[in-house]
């Protein structure tokens, strides 16, 4: 707690400028401070051992060496960069370098696993060896000590740009998300979703993923967004009538959904931002149509599979009604108001997050049930604090990825290979982006994995004629489906803990109910209406093809057309294959998708099932 709030007040004097006690220290010594008490707090927060609960000795000699090296390294900021050390330093600084990149291999190694560290240790050593590699593999070759120095001292590695973007951006979200939680706004989120959709056939899952959407667009995190409201979205759609299985694969998918919907998004999104040198409000506008996209794709499902077994909304008794539940959660929608002006409106991203925390704090400081009081507040801090120590553990670890391609300088020569490989086919390059984003979005983290891609892939995608923001997007939803895609499927793996169903057969059915989020990337990377590129025509022709599109895919997928009930196999396939045809980016193939589907429409309408056929006993999904 004491290093948290040290940690917190520093952070809000270097955003707010206050000069707290004539101090306000440099850039990069701003970053080795942070990173010193964070990356400490890591340390005692994440155990060296799964399961092992206690601190340790050698914990605390991880501290000890991590606040030395951060606070040495931080008061000579400004002769690291004037003196030029990470090219030629004294022996305390080199000491300290060594320091910082060993515990920066720990961190990662406890909060990231030990592929991540594989990863890190691997390239953070390129620069090493690279004159002994072969091809286009080849690159400047440092020596030991001073491959140290550049990851340490060197403005591309450890404190490089996404360490920047969480020191700048990121801790003011997560001090909001911690905010919103502590005062129970995850409260008040799903009992707007069950207002609005709870009366409706299935609507308990209409809530999950209404909720999980809205909620985790602020928090943008997928676990803790499970883990918040999956204890009370599950027991109550299996209760409804849901299995276990599908129960959990919806809040997995839902919750998976935090990472693309603004306008918080996640971590991720703000390291995009600056890599592309937009604003954040760009990136949230641009990601906001797939987003929506997706969620309604999950809500077609759950709605057709509730028609397709006759399962009923919640009973009456337990719905909130909507006026009361407005008027308790008005201090929830004063914040979001305020967080969407600030940083869409007056473009002011950094501050944003800090205003619409304060807001939120003070409106909910006049009812005895949301304010906050001791007790909360130690929650509070303990929350921000251990939430700031995962990331900066995580990212100080990609730095040494970042920082070993750059300073070997083969992150440029693979992208030009890539692009030569190709032969310039641009669907050639995204079928193999998007093999090994998913490859490596199962061992690493969703911001290290775009982190690595956006240096190797992304300059290739750009250079064979796709948009920018495209195509960093494309990474990133390749990235993520690792959360719902097995062996890893860590969202759909943590749900089914929750509902107590088969991790696995969780995982494949969270596949196919998020099946829309393989498709959408390739879609917006050549249809850029739908990341609101082009004029208004444009992007309203490129929403109603992809609605339209995305209801005969889930049609097919359930089993159920409105109005005509259950559909055979060979319509369902044939809606499918429509669907598909109507997205591409082609106008044939989207005429012969519309008149597939208005054939299988007019021939289901005609020749309906029996009464019998319609009426299905209620199985486990996949049975």
């Amino acid at each position: 707690m004491v290093l948290g709030a040290v940690g917190l007040v520093m952070a809000i004097n270097q955003v707010f400028l206050l000069n707290l006690f004539g101090f306000q220290p440099l850039g990069n010594s701003y970053l080795y401070y942070l990173i010193g008490i964070f990356l400490s707090v890591a340390f005692i927060v994440t155990p060296a051992r799964k399961g092992d609960t206690a601190t340790r000795w050698y914990d605390w000699v991880l501290v000890a060496i991590t606040l030395a090296c951060g606070a040495y390294l931080g008061m000579n900021g400004l002769q690291i960069i004037t003196n030029g050390w990470e090219f030629e330093a004294p022996l305390a600084a080199n000491i300290a370098s060594v320091g910082l990149v060993l515990v920066a291999l720990e961190g990662v190694r406890r909060a990231g696993g030990l592929i991540l560290l594989g990863t890190a240790l691997f390239f953070g050593a390129y620069p090493i060896f690279a004159d002994y590699m072969p091809g286009f593999l080849w690159g400047t070759e440092y020596s030991l000590m001073g491959t140290f120095r550049v990851h340490a001292m060197g403005v591309e590695s450890i404190i490089g740009i996404p360490m920047q973007v969480v020191a700048e951006l990121v801790i003011g979200f997560v001090i909001f998300g911690s905010v919103l939680t502590v005062t129970r706004g995850s409260e008040f989120f799903m009992d707007l979703a069950a207002a609005l959709l709870g009366r409706s056939r299935g609507g308990p899952a209409k809530v999950a993923v209404l909720g999980s959407g809205i909620l985790g667009s602020l928090s943008g995190s997928v676990i803790s967004n499970i883990l918040t409201i999956g204890p009370f979205s599950i027991p109550t759609m299996k209760k409804t009538g849901y299995p276990a299985v599908y129960a959990a694969a919806i809040e997995s998918c839902a919750s998976t959904g935090a990472t693309l919907m603004p306008p918080v998004m996640g971590t991720v999104a703000f390291i995009m931002a600056s890599f592309l040198g937009v604003p954040y409000a760009d990136i949230a506008l641009a990601a906001l149509i797939p987003a929506v996209l997706f969620y309604l794709a999950l809500l077609f499902q759950v709605d057709m599979y509730a028609a397709r077994h006759g399962l009923k909304g919640a009973a009456e008794g337990e719905i909130p009604k909507l006026g009361p539940t407005l008027l308790r959660g008005w201090p929830y929608l004063l914040a979001l108001v305020v967080l969407i002006y600030v940083l869409m409106g007056l473009r002011q991203e950094v501050y944003s997050p800090y205003a619409a925390s304060a807001v939120l704090l003070i409106a909910t400081a006049f009812r005895k049930r949301t304010r906050i009081t001791l007790a909360r507040a130690k929650l509070l801090l303990l929350d921000i604090t251990s939430g700031i120590a995962g990331l900066v553990a995580v990212l100080a670890g990609i730095g040494l990825i970042v920082g070993g391609l750059s300073y070997s300088g083969v992150a440029g020569a693979f992208s030009r290979e890539l692009l030569l490989y190709a032969n310039g086919s641009v669907p050639l390059m995204l079928i193999a982006g998007a093999a090994t984003s998913f490859i490596l979005g199962m061992g690493m983290t969703v911001s290290a994995c775009y982190i690595f891609l956006s240096i190797l892939l992304a300059p290739a995608l750009i250079a064979a004629g796709m948009d920018p923001l495209a195509s960093h997007l494309f990474i990133l939803y390749w990235g993520m489906l690792s959360y719902i895609t097995p062996p890893v499927a860590l969202a759909a793996i943590t749900a089914a803990n929750i509902a107590k169903a088969p991790a696995m057969k969780t995982g494949f059915y969270s596949m196919r109910l998020g099946g829309i989020l393989f498709i959408l990337p390739f879609i917006f990377v050549y249809d850029t209406g739908l990341i609101m590129q082009g004029g208004a025509l444009t992007i309203a022709r490129s929403i109603c093809l992809s609605v339209i599109a995305i209801w005969a895919m889930t049609a097919a997928m359930e089993g159920w057309l409105y109005r005509a009930g259950r559909l055979r196999p060979l319509a369902r396939v044939a809606l499918g294959v429509a669907g598909i045809l109507i997205l591409l980016p082609e106008f044939y193939s989207m005429i012969l998708g519309f008149l597939m589907v208005a054939g299988v429409v007019a021939m289901t309408l005609v020749q309906p099932l029996d009464r019998e056929e319609m009426t299905v006993k209620m199985v486990e999904p996949g049975e």
